[in-house]
């Protein structure tokens, strides 16, 4: 099924929000590292210290690198292809940017003092899926409330089903914070050998 005129039309108001957005996040940010469909914003931790899974801690100052997905990207895909098959691609592309991270983690110089990788997602059940997150709780109400509020409505726009979607899900569509620990992130993705370099390709903003 195509995507209606109405969508189309929130679809690319919202990617004018997202472009304005990012202007203030370069702001906010040391540099914005592009990896096929990944987007890495290298800031510092703002907060509480995050307690990883392997030890690891995070603290308050500490480098980071937020991942976004390049929602253009999927929306382009979802109207080529349809959602399902879109689905399954952008799975596939967002496995090959984690191991272009990791890879560039190990090699870059501006990129070595980075301590982990965060993300929200509202779709942790199936984001995190072999992909070596941890899961933890959103630091406060507010931010909560508001993360669910926004990544609902952009999964609305963003997927041909999403308004039925977030109507069934209901309360479980809780926003969560995904986080891996630079060392977790080496061990899930070591590129073993230099045929897989061959998919590297990172543009630095």
């Amino acid at each position: 099924m195509g995507t209606s005129y109405a969508k189309i039309v929130a679809q690319s108001m919202w990617m004018v929000w997202e472009n304005i957005f990012d202007l203030f996040t370069r702001f906010r940010s040391e540099s914005i590292w592009r990896f096929g469909i990944c987007k890495l914003v290298i800031r510092r931790h703002n907060g509480k210290t995050i307690a990883c899974h392997d030890g690891h801690q995070i603290a308050n100052g500490d480098w980071i690198g937020e991942l976004h997905l390049d929602n253009q990207q999927v929306i382009e895909l979802s109207r080529a292809v349809g959602a399902d098959r879109a689905g399954i691609m952008t799975a596939r592309m967002l496995r090959r940017g984690m191991k272009q991270i990791s890879h560039a983690m190990q090699t870059s110089p501006e990129l070595v003092k980075v301590q982990a990788i965060t993300g929200i997602t509202l779709l942790h059940r199936g984001i995190i899926h072999g992909l070596g997150f941890e899961q933890h709780p959103l630091p406060s109400k507010w931010a909560k409330g508001f993360a669910k509020i926004y990544l609902s409505y952009l999964l609305r726009i963003l997927h041909p089903e999403g308004k039925q979607r977030v109507k069934q899900a209901g309360e479980k569509l809780e926003p969560r914070m995904l986080v891996i620990s630079k060392q977790a992130l080496f061990d899930r993705w070591t590129v073993e050998d230099k045929e897989k370099d061959k998919d590297l390709r990172t543009i630095y903003i």
